[in-house]
């Protein structure tokens, strides 16, 4: 081997190889220095956005008395570890994180469902009135989440679901942002697919199970982890409809819990908001794959 081939490094060699078995021709200069300051501005801008994370691990781990110390320092005079189990002896923090966990999978099952098949009818099926009933129902987007919460108390009230799982999860099942993005996605799919399912002798329903959406299980990625969060983030609603926290609050309003009329437990409540956001780190890095491609897919326009 030449000494020129040597001191190439190995990343290089490996740049080139791939250049040259791709077809593409090499990148210029230019187009190196370019693509390293999109990649240093990709890492600072990451850096950005994760550092409020970081500060509040830090803060986490410092002792109460030093949270708004001057000068403000990232890490305190002792590293308290402890402060992520006095947590849970703190209040039943247990209970709101199992509260927090049935209401979002099970909200999310419920909107999986309802997006999936109001998605599939107004994309896929042909029907009288059909575009019309859906310019109504995604005019509902522009109604603020707060416009609606007394109406939805007072049919709570007629129900009977006031301080229940019911109430926490069925108000938000119907979503019309979950079934327009169904909808384009489905609308995305080649139509010949189901015609041949439908000349093999495949209705509506078993062309929508068997070939739809298994075709769309980006999008479906996609309003999995979008809903979950939804649910799990929710703060104002569960703090209206619940009346005994202890029993059916979720975990934001757990977190509130931490401030009493004896003072804030700030270094409780940074713990706790660091616990907090574990189920939902491990969803989007579960679903990453498919996540990327179903908001790399949502912009296509279908049919």
């Amino acid at each position: 081997m030449s000494t020129s081939t040597v001191s190439i490094p190995r990343t290089r060699r490996r740049e080139r190889d791939v250049e040259r078995h791709s077809g593409n021709p090499p990148m210029t200069v230019p187009q190196r220095i370019r693509l390293l300051f999109a990649h240093v501005g990709i890492y600072v801008a990451g850096l950005i956005f994760i550092s409020p994370i970081i500060y509040a691990f830090f803060s986490a781990l410092k002792p109460n008395s030093e949270m708004f110390s001057m000068p403000p320092t990232l890490v305190g005079s002792e590293v308290k570890w402890s402060n992520f189990a006095d947590v849970f002896a703190y209040g039943p923090f247990l209970t709101y994180i199992g509260n927090s966990f049935f209401v979002s999978i099970a909200g999310t099952l419920v909107v999986l469902i309802v997006s999936t098949m109001a998605g599939y009818a107004f994309g896929r099926l042909r029907w009288k009135g059909r575009d019309a009933i859906f310019v109504i129902f995604l005019a509902t987007l522009m109604v603020p989440q707060e416009v609606t919460v007394v109406p939805m108390f007072i049919v709570m009230q007629w129900f009977g679901w006031v301080d229940s799982y019911q109430a926490l999860i069925l108000p938000f099942a119907f979503t019309a942002f979950g079934t327009f993005l169904m909808r384009q996605f489905f609308r995305g799919i080649p139509y010949e697919l189901e015609e041949a399912a439908r000349i093999d002798g495949a209705g509506p329903i078993r062309s929508f199970v068997q070939i739809i959406l298994p075709l769309a299980k980006s999008g479906v990625a996609v309003l999995t982890v979008f809903t979950f969060l939804s649910f799990w983030n929710s703060y104002l609603w569960p703090l209206i409809v619940t009346v005994d926290y202890a029993a059916h609050g979720t975990l934001p309003v757990g977190l509130a819990s931490f401030s009493g009329l004896q003072g804030t437990r700030w270094d409780l409540q940074m713990a706790a908001a660091i616990i907090s956001m574990i189920p939902t780190t491990v969803l989007v890095i579960v679903l990453q794959k498919h996540l990327v491609k179903g908001i790399a897919m949502s912009g296509l326009g279908g049919r």
